[in-house]
């Protein structure tokens, strides 16, 4: 197939491209720099310099292209968001930015079209021990203009790739990233500086290997069924608790304090992912439906591999 990847040079899209190509696919890469083309050239992808956010221009690189399948993963997170605004640029991605890729998708002549989606969706609360499934409801208002801000994104994402006449859509609702990606070496850094704190109580998360987010997108490019969601994370959530033990133990450094919830009341947007959320996720319909199942072990049990100072990789 001929494949156009937007966020082609973020840590998805450069563990996507790699994938694709070894199946023999032609790949297309939108960046807006140079530097990006570069980076994209290298990997063995065609660039194609454009803003998505910017229609006439993204239409104008795309002239007289042709593809089948169009797979949206951009995004303006470059690290951990501790507020609301920092996700409002990703907010604007989902929503103008996936208008504007399907526009594109039809110029193309491309069907198929896969989105990035994200666990957090299910909404930032206690949801219990259950796992929950694509079926839980998702990306409901509560009333509170900062959360609802992203939930409205979230449902205007999926229901414009889902809902497209013509579309075969499917949306990857991946779980938190880890491994040789952006945020994890932001939390290395922090823990190695001491400055990564455990919060008592703390959250519950599911997460998704950064490879492994990238094989379930190639699976879903062949096997997703059109106007479906699919949760992918891996096999068994853990708290932030945990999850940040791990990451000072990768870094070399001492176990991060713990410290009271309440000192994260400044920021609402991090208290309110790292302490009141509980989600945990079932990836049943992606390993039943894509053939997919994650390569990776568990992060509660891979890391304590993490004892070269970077995190586990395949």
């Amino acid at each position: 197939m001929r494949v156009l990847l937007a966020g082609a040079t973020g840590a998805l899209g450069s563990a996507v491209i790699p994938m694709l190509l070894a199946e023999g696919h032609h790949m297309l890469g939108l960046t807006r720099s140079a530097a990006g083309a570069a980076q994209l050239a290298a990997l063995g992808a065609q660039p194609v310099r454009a803003d998505i956010m910017n229609i006439e221009e993204l239409l104008a690189a795309l002239g007289g292209r042709r593809a089948d399948a169009v797979i949206h993963q951009a995004t303006a997170i470059t690290g951990v968001p501790f507020l609301h605004r920092h996700l409002y640029a990703t907010d604007a991605l989902r929503e103008r930015g996936t208008a504007h890729l399907l526009r594109a998708a039809a110029e193309l002549g491309a069907r198929r079209f896969l989105t990035q989606s994200f666990f957090l969706g299910y909404g930032y609360c206690d949801h219990g021990e259950q796992l929950l499934d694509e079926d839980h409801p998702f990306a409901v208002r509560t009333g509170h203009r900062g959360f609802d801000r992203h939930m409205i994104s979230l449902r205007s994402n999926e229901d414009q790739v889902l809902g497209t006449p013509g579309i075969d859509g499917v949306a990857l609702r991946y779980g938190m990233f880890y491994g040789p990606e952006p945020a994890t070496r932001r939390l290395i850094h922090l823990a190695r500086r001491r400055r990564l704190p455990a919060p008592r109580p703390s959250g519950t998360v599911s997460l998704i290997h950064i490879h492994d987010a990238a094989s379930a997108t190639v699976a879903a490019l062949h096997r997703g069924r059109p106007g479906q969601p699919y949760n992918i994370v891996d096999d068994q959530p853990v708290t932030f608790e945990a999850y940040f033990r791990a990451v000072a133990q990768a870094a070399g450094a001492p176990p991060p304090r713990r410290v009271p919830s309440h000192l994260l009341t400044a920021l609402p947007y991090l208290r309110a992912l790292m302490v009141a959320t509980h989600i945990r996720l079932s990836n049943r319909r992606a390993t039943d439906e894509l053939g997919w199942t994650p390569a990776t072990p568990p992060a509660a049990t891979a890391w304590p591999r993490w004892s070269q100072g970077r995190p586990v990789d395949h």
